[in-house]
């Protein structure tokens, strides 16, 4: 009903709902319903094919969520080929997950009755209004959005009856509750231990080496003495916000753009209506007859609310006593539109108006009149932004002379620098990984690390940084990638080794003290001028960050019994632990709703791991071909 066309309003509540709406057809595949018709496939799955279309429509669904969580750092990665490439690997991947449940459910027999789509669909929240299943709302969206019920209803069976396996074998994987409370008593228990940190530096003054063990370690790790290629980059940036400085405003120029644009600075004038919908029927003329009755009781006093209540075709408003909220020229049909906005007072109503759904009786309820934001309240906004459009004016002038600039005079950027009154930067010598944050993107770095622009040794074209800022580089420094030669690295090598013998001395040395402790000894615990004392530590978690990760991890590899509850760790810091477990702590038992929850997450752990091994089974026994 008109109702309908009420829903069809532009506002932002109308919109974030349709772009719910699309978001959840792009991501769950209604693509697979719109032809693809002269588009190759990008995979055949037993036959079936994936267009091209439904990748590249998943993709861009995909690619756009990322850009909106993660901004601009995320789009920088997609002029990257091999991330790209990698990313739309990915996408078909999952497509093709997708397309092997789906068969396999047919092939199970699975399905999915009209009633169980029907509920799903008036369960959905897109499509409700005050919590109720809004058939008028339902219809508009799909409309809006080029699908066909019948489309919508394909695409919700198929969609069910692949979650409806993707359940069944998520639900099949279960939790013994000693299971849980294994978990429960392995994760969460603590234990008390005693400790030493053995200094590996004293041990190093007796380490000798010799040449042939210095060229064995080069040889073994010859590798790891690969340089990385290093340019040195000049460039040159132009950016608006720089050339701010160099353009005014004057206050007239302000004063104009806030008449020219007055409409922005006013309120759309809304009114609120309700409305008495009688439909046409069979007998048209009988439909009038109603309607202007109805107008004639309103007329003589009869409330409106309850004739609308009582009478009016449109269920929905006339649940409300006819009301279709706040409108604003330009929802409504065009002879209901007119007819409400030629009302001159609260309360009133207007004539019969005779529209495509049937006659109409529409009284007027309230008014937010037009209001215009005062000059004063804006200036300061028009200002900035006459600013910023004559700084971007000069920067698409000046980008042009740069482009030009860097092609005629190609072997220097003096020329260019001179043009946009910059100055001539350079990054020195920089790996692919250590390139200024200000020109760390793609189109830079790809470009920089080039072997051809390397060797022609020439300016590049304009290459834009971001929307308002763009640079021309030159390479005027290169150190290609080569193998250091051992007298480069003797020293870093004898220091390496230094350090690896001097841990294996100080290992030793800890290992003769666990040995003497094991048979019921005291040993010495001094090294050179230092006496080492045992540490003592309670409650040492699993995830502690209070002692070296390797001691951590040792010391829930040991156990209370006598002769198993001592060991010796190398650390990360080229230092040795040794560490005895004096007791385990045992977690207090959980309540019901603990235990609950770590089932849940065991079986969500257990589920998500079989799930994907359900998908890889069933690829490798199918016949999946990617053209991709």
């Amino acid at each position: 009903m008109l109702e309908r066309i009420r829903e069809g309003s532009q506002g932002p509540w109308a919109m974030a709902i349709i772009a719910l709406i699309v978001l959840s057809f792009v991501f769950a595949g209604v693509s697979s319903y719109v032809s693809s018709s002269g588009s190759s496939a990008a995979a055949e799955v037993n036959g079936e094919p994936i267009s091209q279309q439904d990748v590249e429509r998943a993709y861009q669904a995909q690619r756009a969520r990322l850009e909106a969580q993660f901004g601009e750092g995320i789009s920088a990665l997609f002029s990257d080929e091999n991330y790209l490439r990698d990313f739309r690997m990915n996408v078909l991947d999952r497509l093709i997950a997708d397309t092997l449940i789906e068969q396999k459910a047919k092939e199970l027999g699975m399905r999915v009755s009209d009633k169980q789509i029907r509920d799903a669909i008036t369960a959905m929240p897109e499509f409700q209004t005050e919590g109720s299943f809004d058939n008028e709302r339902y219809l508009m969206l799909l409309r809006q959005n080029g699908f066909q019920p019948s489309d919508f209803r394909d695409y919700m069976r198929q969609q069910m009856t692949r979650e409806q396996l993707s359940r069944a074998v998520q639900a099949s994987d279960f939790s013994l509750p000693e299971e849980v409370s294994l978990a429960h008593r392995l994760q969460d228990q603590t234990r008390n231990a005693d400790y030493l940190i053995v200094d590996s530096a004293p041990f190093a003054a007796s380490v000798e080496l010799s040449d042939e063990e210095v060229q064995a370690f080069y040889d073994e790790n010859i590798s790891r003495f690969d340089t990385q290629e290093k340019v040195n980059l000049a460039y040159v940036t132009l950016a608006v916000e720089d050339l701010k400085a160099d353009v005014s405003v004057s206050e007239e120029e302000i004063e104009q753009e806030y008449q020219d644009n007055i409409a922005l600075y006013k309120t759309t004038e809304e009114r609120r209506v309700s409305h008495i919908l009688i439909e046409f029927g069979d007998d048209k003329d009988a439909a009038k007859e109603k309607a202007e009755s109805l107008l004639a009781e309103v007329e003589q006093g009869a409330d409106f609310a309850d004739l609308a209540e009582a009478n009016s075709a449109d269920t929905f408003s006339a649940e409300n006593g006819g009301d279709l909220d706040f409108i604003t020229a330009g929802m409504m049909d065009p002879s209901f539109d007119e007819a409400a906005f030629a009302i001159s007072n609260v309360g009133e109503t207007s004539e019969v108006i005779e529209t495509e759904f049937g006659y109409h009786i529409i009284k007027l309820t309230d008014m937010k009149p037009v209001e215009t934001t005062p000059l004063a309240e804006v200036r300061d906004e028009i200002e900035a932004q006459l600013l910023t459009d004559k700084a971007t004016d000069e920067f698409f002038a000046l980008q042009s002379e740069m482009a030009n600039l860097a092609f005629e005079v190609p072997d220097t950027l003096e020329d260019v620098a001179g043009a946009v009154n910059g100055k001539i930067k350079e990054t020195g010598l920089v790996t692919a990984s250590a390139v200024p944050a200000a020109l760390n993107v793609p189109a830079v770095t790809s470009k920089m690390f080039d072997p051809d622009f390397i060797a022609e040794g020439l300016n590049s074209d304009v290459i834009e940084l971001s929307n308002d800022e763009v640079v021309v580089i030159r390479v005027v420094g290169h150190e290609p990638q080569r193998t250091q030669a051992l007298d480069e690295v003797r020293t870093q090598i004898l220091a390496q080794l230094r350090a690896r013998k001097a841990q294996e001395a100080a290992a030793e040395w800890a290992d003769n003290v666990v040995e003497q402790v094991q048979a019921g000894e005291s040993p010495e615990l001094t090294i050179g001028d230092v006496t080492l004392e045992w540490q003592s530590k309670e409650a040492i978690a699993r995830n502690s960050t209070e002692l070296p990760r390797n001691l951590v991890d040792t010391v829930f590899t040991l156990s209370t019994e006598e002769g198993n509850n001592l060991e010796v760790a190398k650390l990360g810091s080229g230092d040795v632990g040794v560490v005895r477990l004096t007791a385990v702590n045992m977690p207090e038992a959980l309540g019901e709703e603990e235990l609950d929850s770590l089932n849940q997450q065991l079986m969500t752990n257990y589920s998500q791991a079989n799930y994907q091994s359900f998908v890889d089974s069933l690829r490798s026994a199918a016949d999946v071909t990617v053209n991709l």
